[in-house]
């Protein structure tokens, strides 16, 4: 089996509603977003999928989320932005990018720290 990681981050503020402690509080971070893709054939050239075409999904995902608060960007208006729901979000829109290649999706992982982060995989 094979595997290719590509890792982008974006700065943005949130608060999570409902939450009873700090974190209920407008606060920001520098999330880093892991996205890793996994199959056991390559193509014809060698390559599981090409890094350079990944990290521009990525990176253009990232941009809706850069430098906002994501409690008013849809669809964290009506759910909470937190780690766990962004890589679901991340995740379901890659895999719409992905086309054909979208079953080798295998995971997205989002720091909000360097100690703290979540991990979503179907």
């Amino acid at each position: 089996m094979y595997t290719v990681t590509v890792k982008e981050h974006f700065d943005a503020a949130h608060s999570l509603r409902g939450y009873s402690g700090r974190c209920e509080r407008l606060h920001g971070h520098r999330f880093e977003v892991a996205v890793t893709l996994s199959g056991d054939r390559l193509n014809e050239i060698g390559i599981l999928y090409d890094f350079t075409e990944l990290k521009g999904h990525l990176k253009e995902l990232i941009n809706l989320l850069d430098h906002v608060n994501l409690n008013e960007v849809p669809p964290f208006d009506s759910q909470n932005p937190s780690s766990e729901n962004l890589a679901r979000f991340i995740y379901g829109e890659l895999k719409g990018r992905l086309g054909a290649s979208a079953g080798l999706l295998a995971k997205v992982q989002v720091w909000e720290s360097p100690e703290a982060w979540a991990v979503y995989e179907e």
